[in-house]
C-alpha cells in the first residue's frame, strides 16, 4: 500500500506542473516566462551601470530640483522691540525755578521712596523752589546688556508749577517695566534700570513764551539710564513647526555657525533649544555693534540642506553675487554659510559695481577677512547710502588697516563722515591716544573710578574746523582740528552762574563764575575753544552748560567752523545705480536697509512723538497701586505735615513753612540733606551699584522677551522723543544742521 500511495503522490506532482502550464497557455500567457525565473542579470540591482557623467551634468539635475529652506521661514525672532520703563524722579539744583508738587499719586510714590531710602525731612526738600518732581522715562534697546547705558526723558507733570528744568540734575530713580494688570490698567512690573545725570533741554532762544514754556519743562539725559537686566534674543519656531526635534535642529544649525569659547577655551555652540518652540540665542561678540545684521545672517541659516544641496546653491550664490540686484541677499547666504563662501565674496571684490564689491566687502569682514577693508573704506567716503555699515564693518575688523583707514576719514569734508568715523574708531579702540579723549568731572573731584559727567575729545586732524556735541547715548564735545580760536570780542553764557567774556582788543578770555553764597571765581585762558570749555568744567558747568555755551557763539559767530549735532549716518538711503548692461530694464534705485537695520552702533533717535500724553499717563498710572484710590484723591499715606511737630496750629506751621522754605538757612539745610542724599552716605543708590543676581533672578531677561505675554506693556510706535525743535535750533539749543557743507569740498546726499 505504501508503494501505490508513493507512485501517486509522483504522478501527482509531475502532472500539476503540466496542468499549469497547459492553463496558461490556453489564456495566453507565456508558458516560459511565467515558469521561469529570471537570469541574475536581468535583476534590478544586477543591471550593468551606466556611463560615468560629469558633475556638472549631476549639478543640473539637481538644480531644477534643490530648493533650501532657511531658517528665517521657519521662525519669528522674539526681543526685538524696545521696552518702556518709567518711574519718578527728583531733579534738584535748579535755580529758584521749582516748585512744591501738588498732592498726587507721583508725589506718593516718591515720598514713599524717599522714606525707604531713610531721607530726612522728605516733605521740606520737596517743598524747596529748587527741586521739582519729575515723570521718568526711557526705552531699553534690544539686546542691551547689564551695566550699559540708555538716553532718559525726564519732564514735568501737567499739573506742575514748576518753570524750567535748566540746570537741574536728577538724582538716581528707579525705573519699573510698565505691565497690564488683569483689570485692564497699567502696573508697575520688574524694576530694569537705574537714572541719574544733568538734564539737557533746549535753551529756546527763536520761540514765543508759549515754546519757552514747553521747551523748558522737559529734557533729556544723555546716556542717563542704566539697564539691570540683560534683554535675552529668542527664536521662536512658528507654531505648524513646533516640535522639540524642529526646536534642536534649528539650535544646531545655528550653533554650528556660530560659537565662542567658554570659559575654559572650549567652543561653546551660541544657542540652545530651552522648549519645542523657543530656542535662545547669544549674541556673537563680532556683532556687537550690529545685532540687526546678527539677525539677517540667522535667518539666512539653512534649516535643512545636505552636502550636495549646499554645493548647488554656492553655485547660485555665486551667480547672484555677480548682479547688482541680487548681491545683497546672496552676501547675507554666503556670510551665513561661513568660511566656505569666502572664495566666492573674494571674487565679487573685482567686481566693476561698488554694490557688488561693498556687500562682498560687508561679508567678508564678519567672516574675519580683511581683504575689503579699502573697499569699505571707499563706500564709506563716498556713497552715502553705504556708510552707516562701511563704517560700522569697519569696526569690526581687528586688523591695524581698518583704524588708519578710518584715520584718514577724520580730514572727509562731511560732518557724518568724520564723526562717524571718530565712532568706529572709539568701539576698536577706546583708550586709542587719538580718540580716548579728556574726562570731564564739572569742577568735582571724582571718585575713584568713577564715569566723567562728559568727555572732551580734541583731534589734531586736518580739514575744515568742526564742533561736534551729541543728545544721544553718550555726552562727549569732539573738536575736528586741535587750534580752534574764538571769535574775539564774546559775552557768553555756560549756564546760571558762568560768564566767557573778552572785551574788544583782548587777546585772553575771562571766565567767571558768580552765585549768591558762594565766593566769585575767575580765570583767565587763551581763545582756544578746548581751553575755555576746560576752564568752565574746573568752575563747575555740566555737559548741558557747555553744549548752550557752543550754541550761543554759533549764533553769535564767535565760533571759528560749523557746528553740529548728531551727525550720524543713517539706515535706509536711496543707492542710485549707474545705467548700462545689467541694469537695463532693472531697477535704477534701491534703498539701503531701513531704520530697522540700523547698527547699534549708531542708534537711532526717533521723532518728536505725538504720543507724549500716552506715555505720561501710562508712567502715571504705574503708581496707582503706591497710596491714591482710583478716584484720583491722595491716601492718608500722603501726608504733607508729617515732618511737622503735631501739637502747633496748622496756620502758624504754614506761616513757619513759608518762611524757613524761603530763607538762606532752610535752603542750606535742604542742601545738606540733599548733599548727603547723592554722596551716598544715606541709603541710596548709585547707578554704577548694580545689585548682582544669581542666574535664576530677574537679571536673566527672560521676562521682556517672550512672544506673546498678556500682562506686558509694549508701546512699539514709541521712540524716545527728541527735544522740542524751535525756529533756527535743534534740541538742547544747537542748530540744527543737516551735513555741514564744508569748504573746501561740497558733498551732497
Amino acid at each position: 500500500m505504501r508503494v501505490l500511495r508513493l507512485c501517486s503522490s509522483i504522478r501527482f506532482a509531475i502532472g500539476l506542473p503540466l496542468v499549469l502550464v497547459t492553463g496558461c497557455t490556453t489564456i495566453g500567457l507565456s508558458a516560459l516566462e511565467w515558469a521561469t525565473p529570471p537570469k541574475p542579470s536581468e535583476l534590478p540591482w544586477m543591471k550593468p551601470a551606466a556611463e560615468p557623467v560629469s558633475a556638472e551634468e549631476i549639478l543640473g539635475e539637481v538644480d531644477t530640483a534643490t530648493d533650501t529652506p532657511l531658517i528665517g521661514e521657519y521662525t519669528s525672532i522674539a526681543g526685538l522691540s524696545p521696552v518702556f520703563v518709567a518711574g519718578v524722579g527728583l531733579v534738584v539744583n535748579l535755580d529758584g525755578t521749582g516748585d512744591d508738587p501738588p498732592p498726587s499719586r507721583l508725589r506718593t510714590a516718591l515720598m514713599t521712596e524717599m522714606k525707604r531710602r531713610e531721607i530726612e525731612s522728605p516733605n521740606r526738600i520737596l517743598r524747596s523752589p529748587n527741586t521739582a518732581l519729575v515723570v521718568v522715562s526711557g526705552f531699553l534697546p534690544p539686546l542691551i546688556r547689564k551695566g550699559e547705558n540708555f538716553d532718559i526723558e525726564v519732564r514735568l507733570p501737567p499739573n506742575s508749577s514748576a518753570r524750567s528744568l535748566a540746570g537741574g540734575t536728577l538724582l538716581v530713580s528707579h525705573l519699573y517695566e510698565a505691565q497690564k494688570t488683569q483689570e485692564g490698567r497699567t502696573g508697575k512690573g520688574h524694576e530694569m534700570a537705574l537714572a541719574t545725570g544733568p538734564v539737557l533741554i533746549s535753551t529756546g532762544v527763536g520761540g514765543d513764551d508759549i515754546d519757552l514754556a514747553g521747551v523748558l519743562r522737559r529734557g533729556r539725559i544723555v546716556g542717563g539710564g542704566t539697564s539691570k537686566i540683560d534683554r535675552a534674543l529668542s527664536v521662536f519656531l512658528r507654531n505648524e513647526y513646533r516640535t522639540f526635534r524642529n526646536s534642536q535642529r534649528v539650535a544646531h544649525r545655528i550653533g554650528k555657525r556660530f560659537h565662542a569659547p567658554d570659559e575654559h577655551g572650549l567652543k561653546k555652540p551660541l544657542a540652545e533649544a530651552k522648549t519645542d518652540q523657543r530656542v535662545q540665542v547669544a549674541l556673537h561678540p563680532l556683532y556687537e555693534r550690529n545685532y540687526a545684521r546678527f539677525l539677517q545672517v540667522i535667518r539666512a541659516i539653512a534649516f535643512k540642506e545636505s552636502t550636495i544641496a549646499r554645493r548647488v546653491r554656492l553655485r547660485k550664490l555665486d551667480e547672484m553675487m555677480q548682479v547688482s540686484e541680487t548681491s545683497a541677499e546672496a552676501s547675507l547666504q554666503l556670510e551665513a554659510i561661513g568660511e566656505e563662501a569666502i572664495p566666492i565674496l573674494l571674487d565679487a571684490l573685482d567686481h566693476e559695481s561698488l554694490e557688488v564689491r561693498f556687500y562682498a566687502a560687508s561679508a567678508l569682514v564678519y567672516l574675519e577677512n580683511s581683504e575689503g577693508l579699502k573697499t569699505l573704506a571707499e563706500a564709506a567716503r563716498s556713497e552715502p547710502a553705504f556708510r552707516i555699515f562701511a563704517l560700522t564693518a569697519l569696526s569690526v575688523s581687528k586688523e591695524a588697516e581698518a583704524s588708519m583707514l578710518l584715520r584718514d576719514l577724520l580730514s572727509e569734508s562731511s560732518a557724518e563722515t568724520r564723526y562717524g568715523a571718530f565712532r568706529a574708531l572709539t568701539a576698536i579702540n577706546a583708550d586709542d591716544p587719538l580718540v580716548r579723549g579728556e574726562p570731564m568731572f564739572g569742577g568735582r573731584k571724582p571718585d575713584l573710578g568713577e564715569e566723567p559727567s562728559y568727555r572732551l575729545h580734541v583731534l589734531p586732524v586736518d580739514g575744515p574746523s568742526l564742533i561736534h556735541l551729541t543728545h544721544r547715548t553718550r555726552a562727549e564735545v569732539v573738536l575736528f582740528g586741535a587750534d580752534q580760536q574764538m571769535k574775539l570780542p564774546l559775552a557768553l553764557r555756560a549756564g546760571n552762574h558762568i560768564i566767557v567774556s573778552a572785551p574788544p582788543g583782548s587777546s585772553q578770555v575771562s571766565v567767571s563764575r558768580f552765585q549768591v553764597g558762594r565766593p566769585d571765581q575767575k580765570e583767565i585762558v587763551s581763545a582756544n575753544v578746548a581751553d575755555i570749555i576746560r576752564a568752565c568744567d574746573s568752575l563747575g558747568a555740566s555737559y548741558p552748560d557747555i553744549a548752550a555755551l557752543l550754541a550761543q557763539a554759533d549764533r553769535q559767530g564767535n565760533l571759528p567752523g560749523a557746528i553740529a549735532v548728531d551727525e550720524l549716518p543713517k539706515a535706509g538711503r536711496l543707492y542710485y545705480r549707474s545705467g548700462g548692461g545689467e541694469f537695463i530694464g532693472g531697477p535704477r534705485q534701491t534703498r539701503v536697509g531701513s531704520e530697522g537695520t540700523s547698527p547699534n552702533l549708531f542708534p537711532v533717535d526717533g521723532e518728536a512723538s505725538e504720543q507724549t500724553d500716552e506715555i505720561d499717563d501710562a508712567a502715571e498710572e504705574m503708581f496707582l497701586d503706591l497710596g491714591e484710590t482710583r478716584d484720583g484723591k491722595p491716601d492718608a499715606d500722603d501726608d504733607r505735615n508729617d515732618d511737622r511737630v503735631d501739637d502747633r496750629p496748622d496756620d502758624i506751621d504754614a506761616a513757619d513753612d513759608e518762611a524757613e522754605s524761603s530763607s538762606p538757612e532752610a535752603n542750606d539745610r535742604v542742601a545738606e540733606v540733599l548733599d548727603e542724599y547723592v554722596s551716598g552716605n544715606s541709603n541710596t543708590s548709585k547707578a554704577s551699584d548694580i545689585p548682582e543676581t544669581d542666574d535664576e533672578g530677574e537679571s536673566s531677561g527672560d521676562y521682556p522677551d517672550a512672544p506673546s505675554q498678556s500682562s506686558s506693556f509694549r508701546l512699539p510706535s514709541f521712540s524716545l522723543p527728541s527735544l522740542p525743535r524751535i525756529p533756527g535750533l535743534g534740541g538742547g539749543g544747537v542748530p540744527t544742521q543737516s551735513e555741514p557743507e564744508l569748504p573746501p569740498q561740497d558733498e551732497s546726499e
